[in-house]
């Protein structure tokens, strides 16, 4: 995903409530590892099962 286009969607993540953040995480198309993981890095830790769960 394009820098800029990533970096709104890093807003949005971050004012999301977890389930919209679960939805764009899964969801979200052209992502690269990179992307991936700083978006991780903005979700809660205590939430991270319910993630693994949309993910499997």
């Amino acid at each position: 995903m394009e820098i800029q286009a990533f970096e709104n969607l890093k807003t949005k993540f971050r004012q999301a409530d977890t389930d919209t953040k679960i939805t764009m995480y899964v969801e979200t198309d052209g992502l690269t590892q990179l992307q991936y993981k700083e978006l991780l890095r903005l979700f809660p830790l205590s939430e991270l099962k319910r993630l693994e769960a949309a993910l499997g």
